[in-house]
Protein backbone atom coordinates (compact mmCIF):
# COMPACT_ATOMS: atom_id res chain seq x y z
CA UNK A 1 0.00 0.00 0.00
CA UNK A 2 1.05 3.65 -0.28
CA UNK A 3 1.39 6.31 2.01
CA UNK A 4 0.08 9.39 0.82
CA UNK A 5 0.68 13.58 1.97
CA UNK A 6 -1.35 15.96 0.45
CA UNK A 7 -0.95 19.75 0.53
CA UNK A 8 -3.42 22.14 -1.12
CA UNK A 9 -2.05 23.77 -4.07
CA UNK A 10 -2.70 26.85 -6.08
CA UNK A 11 -2.78 25.38 -9.16
CA UNK A 12 -2.01 22.21 -11.30
CA UNK A 13 0.47 22.80 -14.01
CA UNK A 14 1.13 21.52 -17.29
CA UNK A 15 -1.39 18.27 -17.06
CA UNK A 16 -1.58 16.61 -20.56
CA UNK A 17 -5.65 16.72 -20.33
CA UNK A 18 -7.53 19.66 -20.46
CA UNK A 19 -9.51 18.66 -17.83
CA UNK A 20 -7.35 18.74 -15.27
CA UNK A 21 -6.43 22.74 -15.96
CA UNK A 22 -6.73 25.33 -14.19
CA UNK A 23 -8.85 27.25 -17.34
CA UNK A 24 -11.34 23.77 -17.11
CA UNK A 25 -11.21 24.82 -13.59
CA UNK A 26 -12.04 28.43 -13.84
CA UNK A 27 -14.93 27.56 -16.51
CA UNK A 28 -16.73 24.99 -14.05
CA UNK A 29 -16.44 27.39 -11.49
CA UNK A 30 -18.42 30.22 -13.73
CA UNK A 31 -21.22 26.97 -13.45
CA UNK A 32 -21.45 25.55 -9.97
CA UNK A 33 -18.62 23.87 -9.13
CA UNK A 34 -16.13 24.91 -7.04
CA UNK A 35 -12.43 23.55 -7.66
CA UNK A 36 -9.57 22.17 -5.17
CA UNK A 37 -6.08 21.99 -6.23
CA UNK A 38 -3.44 19.62 -4.65
CA UNK A 39 -0.20 18.18 -4.95
CA UNK A 40 0.53 14.42 -3.76
CA UNK A 41 2.93 12.20 -2.73
CA UNK A 42 3.42 8.85 -3.06
CA UNK A 43 5.22 6.72 -0.60
CA UNK A 44 6.29 3.23 -1.26
CA UNK A 45 9.57 1.27 0.29
CA UNK A 46 11.90 3.76 -1.51
CA UNK A 47 9.61 5.07 -4.29
CA UNK A 48 7.91 8.46 -3.95
CA UNK A 49 5.66 9.76 -6.49
CA UNK A 50 4.79 13.07 -7.04
CA UNK A 51 1.63 14.18 -9.02
CA UNK A 52 -0.96 17.20 -9.24
CA UNK A 53 -5.12 16.63 -8.72
CA UNK A 54 -8.00 18.84 -9.94
CA UNK A 55 -10.92 18.11 -7.86
CA UNK A 56 -13.94 19.98 -9.21
CA UNK A 57 -16.67 19.91 -5.78
CA UNK A 58 -20.43 20.76 -6.67
CA UNK A 59 -23.07 21.32 -3.72
CA UNK A 60 -26.41 19.57 -4.91
CA UNK A 61 -28.56 20.24 -1.28
CA UNK A 62 -27.01 22.11 2.00
CA UNK A 63 -25.64 19.24 3.22
CA UNK A 64 -24.67 17.20 0.53
CA UNK A 65 -21.63 17.71 -2.16
CA UNK A 66 -20.37 15.60 -5.20
CA UNK A 67 -16.71 15.95 -5.92
CA UNK A 68 -14.85 14.64 -9.28
CA UNK A 69 -11.78 14.56 -10.95
CA UNK A 70 -11.89 14.33 -14.20
CA UNK A 71 -9.19 12.69 -16.27
CA UNK A 72 -7.36 11.99 -13.05
CA UNK A 73 -5.39 11.28 -11.52
CA UNK A 74 -2.00 11.94 -13.94
CA UNK A 75 1.09 10.62 -13.08
CA UNK A 76 4.21 12.03 -14.29
CA UNK A 77 5.74 10.21 -18.12
CA UNK A 78 8.71 8.90 -15.63
CA UNK A 79 6.30 6.88 -13.15
CA UNK A 80 4.20 4.98 -15.82
CA UNK A 81 6.34 2.48 -16.79
CA UNK A 82 6.53 1.96 -12.49
CA UNK A 83 2.71 2.44 -12.41
CA UNK A 84 0.74 1.28 -15.60
CA UNK A 85 -2.65 3.05 -15.62
CA UNK A 86 -3.83 -0.55 -16.69
CA UNK A 87 -2.73 -2.32 -13.27
CA UNK A 88 -4.58 -2.76 -10.36
CA UNK A 89 -1.65 -1.22 -8.56
CA UNK A 90 -2.93 2.24 -9.96
CA UNK A 91 -6.39 1.34 -8.73
CA UNK A 92 -5.04 1.16 -5.09
CA UNK A 93 -3.17 4.69 -5.43
CA UNK A 94 -6.68 5.95 -6.53
CA UNK A 95 -8.15 4.74 -3.90
CA UNK A 96 -5.50 5.68 -1.11
CA UNK A 97 -5.61 9.22 -2.68
CA UNK A 98 -9.47 9.24 -2.11
CA UNK A 99 -9.22 8.60 1.18
CA UNK A 100 -6.55 11.47 1.77
CA UNK A 101 -8.56 13.71 0.14
CA UNK A 102 -11.86 13.06 2.17
CA UNK A 103 -9.55 14.85 5.16
CA UNK A 104 -9.25 18.07 2.94
CA UNK A 105 -12.44 18.22 1.05
CA UNK A 106 -15.50 19.84 2.35
CA UNK A 107 -17.39 17.71 4.94
CA UNK A 108 -20.49 17.40 2.82
CA UNK A 109 -18.72 15.53 0.19
CA UNK A 110 -20.42 11.77 0.07
CA UNK A 111 -18.77 10.79 -2.90
CA UNK A 112 -15.22 11.25 -5.03
CA UNK A 113 -16.03 10.19 -8.59
CA UNK A 114 -12.81 9.50 -10.79
CA UNK A 115 -12.86 9.95 -14.87
CA UNK A 116 -9.11 8.21 -14.89
CA UNK A 117 -6.88 8.09 -18.31
CA UNK A 118 -6.98 4.05 -18.24
CA UNK A 119 -7.26 3.45 -22.17
CA UNK A 120 -7.24 0.36 -24.40
CA UNK A 121 -7.01 -0.22 -28.03
CA UNK A 122 -10.02 -2.39 -28.09
CA UNK A 123 -13.09 -2.51 -26.33
CA UNK A 124 -12.74 -6.50 -25.52
CA UNK A 125 -9.44 -5.46 -23.50
CA UNK A 126 -11.88 -3.11 -21.41
CA UNK A 127 -14.09 -5.52 -20.19
CA UNK A 128 -11.67 -8.22 -19.52
CA UNK A 129 -9.87 -5.41 -17.38
CA UNK A 130 -13.24 -4.41 -15.80
CA UNK A 131 -14.32 -8.17 -15.17
CA UNK A 132 -11.11 -8.53 -13.31
CA UNK A 133 -11.95 -5.38 -11.63
CA UNK A 134 -15.12 -5.89 -10.16
CA UNK A 135 -13.57 -9.77 -8.68
CA UNK A 136 -10.79 -7.87 -6.89
CA UNK A 137 -12.73 -4.95 -6.01
CA UNK A 138 -15.35 -6.60 -3.82
CA UNK A 139 -12.43 -8.20 -0.98
CA UNK A 140 -9.65 -5.69 -1.41
CA UNK A 141 -11.02 -1.95 -2.44
CA UNK A 142 -13.88 -0.03 -2.37
CA UNK A 143 -13.91 1.62 -5.68
CA UNK A 144 -16.79 0.73 -7.49
CA UNK A 145 -17.64 1.25 -11.31
CA UNK A 146 -20.20 4.33 -11.78
CA UNK A 147 -23.59 3.49 -13.03
CA UNK A 148 -22.99 6.31 -15.84
CA UNK A 149 -19.79 7.77 -17.10
CA UNK A 150 -19.51 11.59 -16.86
CA UNK A 151 -16.75 11.51 -19.49
CA UNK A 152 -17.50 10.13 -23.54
CA UNK A 153 -15.40 6.47 -22.51
CA UNK A 154 -14.94 6.04 -26.23
CA UNK A 155 -13.09 8.19 -28.52
CA UNK A 156 -11.13 8.71 -31.87
CA UNK A 157 -7.80 10.02 -31.42
CA UNK A 158 -5.55 11.80 -35.01
CA UNK A 159 -1.77 12.18 -34.14
CA UNK A 160 -0.78 15.68 -35.49
CA UNK A 161 2.57 14.72 -36.05
CA UNK A 162 2.08 14.10 -40.08
CA UNK A 163 2.45 16.55 -42.66
CA UNK A 164 -1.56 17.71 -44.23
CA UNK A 165 -0.56 15.85 -47.46
CA UNK A 166 0.02 12.63 -45.03
CA UNK A 167 -3.35 13.42 -42.64
CA UNK A 168 -5.53 13.63 -46.06
CA UNK A 169 -3.99 10.44 -47.33
CA UNK A 170 -4.88 8.21 -44.10
CA UNK A 171 -8.75 9.52 -44.37
CA UNK A 172 -11.12 7.49 -45.94
CA UNK A 173 -11.51 8.17 -49.83
CA UNK A 174 -14.93 9.70 -49.37
CA UNK A 175 -13.86 11.95 -46.64
CA UNK A 176 -11.53 13.48 -48.83
CA UNK A 177 -13.80 13.94 -51.28
CA UNK A 178 -16.12 15.59 -49.61
CA UNK A 179 -13.84 17.82 -47.88
CA UNK A 180 -13.26 19.04 -51.35
CA UNK A 181 -16.65 19.13 -52.33
CA UNK A 182 -17.48 21.47 -49.55
CA UNK A 183 -15.24 23.80 -50.60
CA UNK A 184 -15.92 23.44 -54.54
CA UNK A 185 -19.35 24.64 -53.33
CA UNK A 186 -18.95 27.24 -51.57
CA UNK A 187 -19.06 26.15 -48.05
CA UNK A 188 -16.45 28.88 -46.10
CA UNK A 189 -15.67 27.99 -42.44
CA UNK A 190 -14.94 31.21 -40.19
CA UNK A 191 -12.97 31.00 -36.87
CA UNK A 192 -14.74 33.37 -34.29
CA UNK A 193 -15.00 33.86 -30.74
CA UNK A 194 -18.30 34.56 -28.83
CA UNK A 195 -19.63 37.15 -31.34
CA UNK A 196 -20.83 33.72 -32.84
CA UNK A 197 -22.57 32.06 -30.20
CA UNK A 198 -26.62 33.32 -31.13
CA UNK A 199 -25.85 31.61 -34.82
CA UNK A 200 -23.77 28.47 -33.64
CA UNK A 201 -26.69 28.02 -30.90
CA UNK A 202 -29.60 28.43 -33.45
CA UNK A 203 -28.18 25.55 -35.19
CA UNK A 204 -27.31 23.53 -31.87
CA UNK A 205 -31.18 23.60 -30.97
CA UNK A 206 -31.93 22.32 -33.72
CA UNK A 207 -29.35 19.43 -33.66
CA UNK A 208 -30.41 18.62 -30.12
CA UNK A 209 -34.28 18.46 -31.36
CA UNK A 210 -33.37 16.08 -34.03
CA UNK A 211 -30.80 13.95 -32.51
CA UNK A 212 -32.53 13.74 -28.40
CA UNK A 213 -29.63 15.31 -26.99
CA UNK A 214 -29.53 17.37 -23.69
CA UNK A 215 -27.82 20.99 -23.96
CA UNK A 216 -26.83 23.72 -21.64
CA UNK A 217 -28.16 27.23 -21.72
CA UNK A 218 -26.58 29.90 -24.36
CA UNK A 219 -24.43 31.20 -21.56
CA UNK A 220 -22.35 28.53 -20.64
CA UNK A 221 -21.02 28.18 -24.06
CA UNK A 222 -20.14 31.92 -24.03
CA UNK A 223 -18.58 31.70 -21.01
CA UNK A 224 -16.39 28.88 -22.51
CA UNK A 225 -15.09 31.31 -25.36
CA UNK A 226 -15.38 34.24 -23.29
CA UNK A 227 -13.01 32.95 -21.10
CA UNK A 228 -10.07 32.03 -23.26
CA UNK A 229 -9.78 35.10 -24.78
CA UNK A 230 -8.64 36.45 -21.29
CA UNK A 231 -5.39 35.95 -21.37
CA UNK A 232 -5.32 32.03 -21.42
CA UNK A 233 -3.02 30.07 -22.68
CA UNK A 234 -6.05 27.55 -24.23
CA UNK A 235 -7.70 28.43 -27.01
CA UNK A 236 -11.47 27.79 -27.59
CA UNK A 237 -12.27 28.52 -31.24
CA UNK A 238 -16.13 28.41 -32.43
CA UNK A 239 -16.14 27.49 -36.37
CA UNK A 240 -19.06 28.63 -38.34
CA UNK A 241 -19.68 26.74 -41.73
CA UNK A 242 -21.71 28.95 -44.31
CA UNK A 243 -22.86 29.05 -47.80
CA UNK A 244 -24.44 31.84 -49.15
CA UNK A 245 -25.24 33.40 -45.89
CA UNK A 246 -26.73 30.37 -44.46
CA UNK A 247 -25.13 29.41 -41.50
CA UNK A 248 -25.03 25.33 -41.87
CA UNK A 249 -23.15 23.99 -38.91
CA UNK A 250 -20.61 24.84 -36.43
CA UNK A 251 -18.30 23.39 -33.71
CA UNK A 252 -16.77 24.79 -30.55
CA UNK A 253 -12.82 23.28 -30.33
CA UNK A 254 -10.23 23.66 -27.32
CA UNK A 255 -6.63 24.04 -28.27
CA UNK A 256 -3.92 23.40 -25.49
CA UNK A 257 -0.26 22.26 -26.17
CA UNK A 258 -0.69 18.91 -25.90
CA UNK A 259 -4.29 18.07 -26.97
CA UNK A 260 -6.95 19.42 -29.80
CA UNK A 261 -10.28 18.62 -28.63
CA UNK A 262 -13.82 18.99 -30.12
CA UNK A 263 -15.71 19.62 -27.63
CA UNK A 264 -19.44 20.24 -29.20
CA UNK A 265 -20.89 20.15 -32.48
CA UNK A 266 -24.09 21.65 -34.24
CA UNK A 267 -25.40 21.23 -37.76
CA UNK A 268 -28.89 21.81 -39.93
CA UNK A 269 -31.05 19.71 -42.06
CA UNK A 270 -30.61 22.97 -44.55
CA UNK A 271 -27.96 21.78 -47.48
CA UNK A 272 -26.19 18.99 -46.15
CA UNK A 273 -25.56 17.48 -49.56
CA UNK A 274 -22.79 20.78 -49.20
CA UNK A 275 -21.12 18.30 -46.78
CA UNK A 276 -20.00 21.35 -44.27
CA UNK A 277 -19.28 18.90 -41.48
CA UNK A 278 -16.00 17.49 -42.99
CA UNK A 279 -14.82 20.75 -44.05
CA UNK A 280 -14.76 22.13 -40.52
CA UNK A 281 -13.54 19.19 -38.88
CA UNK A 282 -10.32 19.43 -41.53
CA UNK A 283 -10.15 23.11 -40.53
CA UNK A 284 -10.51 22.59 -36.82
CA UNK A 285 -7.54 19.67 -37.48
CA UNK A 286 -5.05 22.31 -39.50
CA UNK A 287 -5.10 24.58 -37.26
CA UNK A 288 -5.06 22.48 -34.24
CA UNK A 289 -1.72 21.13 -35.80
CA UNK A 290 -0.48 25.09 -36.51
CA UNK A 291 -0.90 25.76 -33.02
CA UNK A 292 1.07 23.02 -31.57
CA UNK A 293 -1.08 20.30 -30.43
CA UNK A 294 -0.07 16.66 -30.36
CA UNK A 295 -3.30 15.35 -30.89
CA UNK A 296 -6.79 15.78 -31.98
CA UNK A 297 -9.35 14.50 -30.11
CA UNK A 298 -13.29 13.50 -31.66
CA UNK A 299 -14.23 13.46 -28.03
CA UNK A 300 -16.92 10.72 -27.80
CA UNK A 301 -18.09 7.77 -30.38
CA UNK A 302 -20.30 4.50 -29.72
CA UNK A 303 -18.36 1.60 -28.27
CA UNK A 304 -18.51 -0.12 -31.25
CA UNK A 305 -19.67 -0.31 -34.97
CA UNK A 306 -22.98 -1.19 -34.48
CA UNK A 307 -25.40 -0.02 -37.00
CA UNK A 308 -28.17 -0.68 -34.69
CA UNK A 309 -26.51 1.85 -32.04
CA UNK A 310 -28.70 5.50 -32.62
CA UNK A 311 -25.22 6.90 -32.80
CA UNK A 312 -23.59 4.63 -35.49
CA UNK A 313 -23.78 7.50 -37.71
CA UNK A 314 -21.26 9.72 -35.66
CA UNK A 315 -18.88 6.52 -35.02
CA UNK A 316 -18.68 6.33 -39.34
CA UNK A 317 -18.58 10.36 -39.61
CA UNK A 318 -15.38 10.40 -36.39
CA UNK A 319 -13.32 7.40 -37.82
CA UNK A 320 -13.09 8.07 -41.02
CA UNK A 321 -10.85 10.87 -40.52
CA UNK A 322 -7.90 8.24 -39.56
CA UNK A 323 -7.58 8.52 -36.14
CA UNK A 324 -7.14 5.76 -33.69
CA UNK A 325 -10.53 4.72 -31.62
CA UNK A 326 -9.78 4.05 -27.79
CA UNK A 327 -11.59 2.70 -25.19
CA UNK A 328 -11.28 4.37 -21.69
CA UNK A 329 -12.57 2.61 -18.57
CA UNK A 330 -15.29 5.26 -17.41
CA UNK A 331 -16.22 6.32 -14.16
CA UNK A 332 -14.96 4.89 -10.82
CA UNK A 333 -16.42 6.03 -7.29
CA UNK A 334 -15.13 5.75 -4.03
CA UNK A 335 -18.08 5.99 -1.52
CA UNK A 336 -17.22 8.35 0.93
CA UNK A 337 -21.28 8.07 3.02
CA UNK A 338 -22.61 5.19 2.07
CA UNK A 339 -26.56 5.71 2.72
CA UNK A 340 -26.04 8.78 1.06
CA UNK A 341 -24.44 6.88 -2.11
CA UNK A 342 -27.18 4.22 -2.39
CA UNK A 343 -29.62 6.96 -2.40
CA UNK A 344 -27.85 9.03 -5.11
CA UNK A 345 -27.21 5.92 -7.05
CA UNK A 346 -30.62 5.23 -6.86
CA UNK A 347 -31.59 8.72 -8.32
CA UNK A 348 -29.27 8.11 -11.25
CA UNK A 349 -30.79 4.90 -12.00
CA UNK A 350 -34.45 6.58 -12.45
CA UNK A 351 -32.65 9.22 -14.44
CA UNK A 352 -31.07 7.31 -16.66
CA UNK A 353 -33.93 4.65 -17.05
CA UNK A 354 -36.29 8.12 -17.82
CA UNK A 355 -33.50 9.12 -20.82
CA UNK A 356 -33.20 6.17 -22.25
CA UNK A 357 -36.62 4.83 -22.06
CA UNK A 358 -39.59 7.31 -20.88
CA UNK A 359 -38.86 10.17 -23.09
CA UNK A 360 -38.27 8.68 -26.14
CA UNK A 361 -41.61 6.63 -25.35
CA UNK A 362 -43.30 9.69 -24.95
CA UNK A 363 -41.86 11.51 -28.26
CA UNK A 364 -42.96 8.55 -30.04
CA UNK A 365 -46.67 9.48 -29.04
CA UNK A 366 -46.82 13.68 -29.61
Amino acid sequence: MYSITLKIDSTNKNPFHFLQTEFWASFKGLHGWTPFFFEAWAKKDDLTIDYKITVLVRKLKRFISFAYIPLGLELPDEYRQIISYESMEYSFLLEETAKELKKLLPKSVFCIRFDPPVEFSTNDEREIYLSMYKKINSKKITLKKSLTDVQPPDTVLLPLDKSEEELLAKMKPKWRYNIRLAEKKGVTVKPLGAEGIDAFYSVFMETAARDKIAVHAKDYYRSLLELSSKGQKIKTTLYIAEHEGDVLAGIITLFTETEAVYLYGASSDHKRNLMPAYLLQWTAIKDAKAFGSKVYDFYGIPPTDDENHPMHGLFRFKTGFGGNIVHRVGSLDMPLKAATYKVYILLEKIRSFYFRKVRKLLKRRR
